[in-house]
């Protein structure tokens, strides 16, 4: 019934007791105004403590009040407080006994009462019997110290920190002050020098000289440029001071722009193409975190379940860009259900919009509730590429996602997931996502290395992209087309098994390797087209597709099937999915896409049907919108919450036009940047993919390149082609170690000569002359 009664208000009701019992003392020792009963006191705390009784009054009334304050269901306010305090009362009590004439219980109560009491005579006289005086006053200082960090809560590393930040301080002031004595000092003994060589008479003169015309310059003029830079810094550049704090809070996170290069090979070091200025992409501004605002909350949230009768401790909390999340430990025989099934009075008792319970946090004897903040932080792409993990992030698939409830940046691996699904209520923050991970991938690789095929029925999220050279054609709006896309991308699949089958290799890591180092070697004879066999290195490519749903409409067998077969056995050739779709519904994610992309994201939803429909499980419809994400892994069962990084729309037209002006540098044509690379980069520079007029039904034109000057490196360019009939722009590329823009000049020339024929679109050129014509043509120096 008691405890029935007290329920919740166990810490205030010791904490009331311990305020009377030291206002009681109180009375008792400072003003002995108590009677018989203070009088008691009096003598038994002198006896028991020593003259630390005189503290014994103030240390149970600010304990008191400190309980009383907490307010928590035996919280951990009533293990701290106590333990420190014993603590530290054996150390002082201690060290008494043994500087005040170590007194003994047959000294009688005055004389242990003006020292360290009974307390004081076993800890201490206990303790010097063993380890001799010295190592009693080394372990009693030392029990001090850990008293104090109990009651304080500062850690070791805290206290050592203050410590050496006060001692630097003093360090720094004694230096200080040594160095102006020593200045004064010896400009008095130069006086004083100067004094004994001046003749007598005319001592006055040059004594007052130096001293007024020689030191004061100089000591003045160092002083306008030492305090010129703190206006500045204070008005002109304000966003300047907050980086390194946010840096700190980021674990450390480096900024310069030495963390966009990326090793992704010889390929890309050889390449002719520059990764984008990481400048172009902005930084969010720094929020300071209100730690007393989100303590309080969590007093609020302990008060709300212990209104219910549940017992918990606040462990930590966890403070987020999106949410913040507390650690909570139950009391025994408290049911975690009873937590989960709590989560509306929680809401309402912190005013939030919703809360998300995780009962437990997987890997902890703990129960998480995410609250969310009241004021959200903007978390920037140039923040997350800037970040530690993506430095450490290698593979040309590892897209910037966003930040986890710690604050960490996440880099996801595509080519680990290997294919992603996305789908979430409209708004929610899918589109921004494809769109900070498409910009990511053109801040990091370049088209030698992967390419892009972006399906956008919705027609106005992907349009932005069109001119890049990462794109194996112009971004595809109609569904109809884009079905065709998708077969095209198993075909693709198909043929490079073929050639994995061949060279031996079973994945397209080991194939490119192999390319790399110079192992493939073709087989004699002619491909269907009547050409010579060779390789060509494998890029990755990547199929984003923005809205599902449109597809399922128009197509949706075709569509269903073509996913189906990618999601099932593209991995291993470098083809890689990633689908989002605004309605998660059964019809749309079929049962045949989610077994075969394990890897979901799941933005916020209106209902607990469509959180199960993504994810298999609840969670999704808990989020907050606007980059609200759940991250459920391929191997995983819990999934992360992650806010989504957002770039502006005027940063990714900054890294379109970064790659679109090196489209038109290299290829130096007089046609738009994307019939350029239609023919030069699509066609045939990328190596290793079909002919990109069977994707969809448009057909690309080629850009006529001219030159007015014969190149140095024709000659070899004709024998080439003569010796191997292969009119192909890629292949004197590779052979001869040379850019698209060049090449193309070079197969230009060649045709003006009359040594091949016209372009045919994506096809090779028909070689004119044979080996023996060469030959004829040589000897007669042509």
């Amino acid at each position: 019934m008691l405890r029935t009664a007290f329920a919740g208000r166990g810490n205030e009701m010791l904490g009331l007791g311990l305020v009377l019992g030291g206002l009681l003392a109180g009375l008792s020792i400072y003003l002995d105004k108590a009677g018989i009963v203070g009088r008691m006191i009096d003598s038994a705390s002198g006896w028991t403590v020593g003259i630390t009784k005189i503290a014994l009054p103030v240390v149970m009334v600010v304990t008191g009040l400190a309980m009383f304050r907490e307010r928590s269901e035996f919280g951990e306010i009533t293990k701290r407080l106590p333990v420190g305090t014993v603590l530290g009362l054996s150390s002082v009590t201690g060290l008494l006994h043994l500087t005040r004439g170590r007194p003994g219980l047959g000294d009688g109560i005055d004389e242990l009462g003006t020292a360290g009491g009974v307390l004081g005579l076993g800890v201490g006289g206990g303790l010097s019997a063993v380890v001799a005086t010295w190592g009693a006053v080394l372990i009693l200082i030392g029990l001090g110290l850990v008293g104090a960090a109990v009651v304080t809560r500062v850690t070791a590393r805290q206290a050592a920190r203050i410590a050496a930040r006060g001692a630097g301080a003093a360090v720094r002031q004694g230096v200080r002050g040594l160095v102006a004595g020593l200045r004064a000092s010896a400009r008095g003994l130069g006086n004083w020098v100067r004094g004994l060589l001046t003749a007598p008479g005319t001592g006055d003169q040059p004594v007052a000289g130096p001293r007024t015309v020689e030191p004061r310059p100089e000591s003045q003029t160092p002083n306008p440029p030492e305090s010129e830079p703190t206006p500045q810094a204070a008005t002109g550049t304000a966003p300047t001071p907050s980086r390194p704090k946010r840096r700190r809070n980021r674990s450390g996170e480096p900024v310069g722009g030495e963390q966009m290069i990326i090793q992704l090979g010889e390929l890309v070091a050889g390449s002719p193409w520059a990764l984008p200025s990481p400048d172009i992409l902005a930084r969010s501004d720094t929020h300071d975190v209100d730690a007393k605002a989100a303590e309080a909350r969590g007093v609020i949230l302990q008060e709300a379940l212990a209104a219910h009768g549940v017992e918990t401790r606040l462990v930590d909390m966890t403070i987020g860009p999106t949410v913040t999340r507390y650690a909570l430990q139950v009391g025994e025989g408290v049911k975690v259900s009873r937590v989960t099934s709590l989560s509306k009075d929680i809401a309402y008792s912190l005013a939030a919009a919703d809360v998300r319970i995780l009962a437990p946090i997987p890997g902890r004897q703990a129960i998480g509730i995410e609250v969310p903040n009241e004021e959200r932080e903007v978390v920037a792409l140039g923040d997350i590429l800037a970040s530690v993990e993506a430095q450490k992030a290698r593979h040309p698939l590892e897209v910037a996602v966003g930040r986890d409830i710690s604050g960490r940046a996440v880099m996801l691996d595509l080519a680990t997931m290997p294919h992603l699904l996305i789908a979430g209520a409209t708004g929610a923050g899918k589109s921004s996502c494809i769109n900070a991970m498409v910009t990511s991938i053109l801040m990091r690789t370049t088209p030698e290395v992967l390419r892009l095929i972006l399906i956008d029925p919705k027609r106005v999220e992907m349009g932005r992209y069109e001119g890049v050279p990462h794109l194996l054609t112009a971004p595809v709006t109609d569904p109809k087309k884009a079905a065709n896309a998708l077969h095209w991308a198993v075909r693709e699949m198909e043929r490079r098994y073929d050639v994995l089958s061949v060279c031996g290799y079973r994945d397209i890591g080991g194939y490119n390797a192999a390319y790399d180092r110079g192992d493939l070697v073709p087989p004699p004879g002619l491909d269907e087209e009547g050409e010579l066999l060779t390789y060509d290195r494998l890029p990755f490519i990547l199929v984003v597709v923005d809205e599902l749903s449109d597809l399922m409409m128009v197509a949706a067998r075709d569509v269903e099937d073509s996913i189906c077969r990618l999601a099932q056995m593209a991995r291993a050739v470098g083809i890689h999915l990633v689908v989002a779709t605004q309605r998660p519904s059964v019809d749309i994610i079929t049962g045949l896409i989610k077994a075969n992309i394990p890897a979901r994201l799941a933005f916020a939803v209106a209902s607990l049907a469509d959180s199960r429909v993504i994810l298999d499980q609840q969670g999704a419809e808990r989020l907050v919108g606007m980059g609200d994400m759940l991250l459920l892994g391929p191997s995983s069962s819990a999934p992360q919450r992650i806010q989504g990084a957002w770039a502006d729309e005027h940063e990714v037209r900054q890294v379109v036009a970064a790659w679109t002006a090196q489209v038109d540098r290299l290829e130096n044509a007089a046609e738009s940047a994307e019939e350029a690379i239609g023919h030069d980069v699509v066609a045939g520079g990328a190596g290793g993919a079909a002919p990109l007029a069977d994707i969809t039904s448009n057909h690309v034109r080629p850009a006529a390149v001219t030159s007015d000057e014969d190149d140095e490196l024709l000659e070899q360019a004709r024998h080439l082609v003569v010796t191997s009939q292969l009119g192909s722009t890629s292949m004197l590329q590779r052979k001869l170690r040379v850019g698209f823009a060049r090449a193309g000049r070079l197969m230009d020339l060649l045709e003006e000569a009359g040594v091949v024929g016209p372009s045919t679109g994506s096809k090779a050129r028909e070689v004119l002359i044979s080996s023996e014509d060469l030959h004829n043509l040589q000897q007669q120096g042509l």
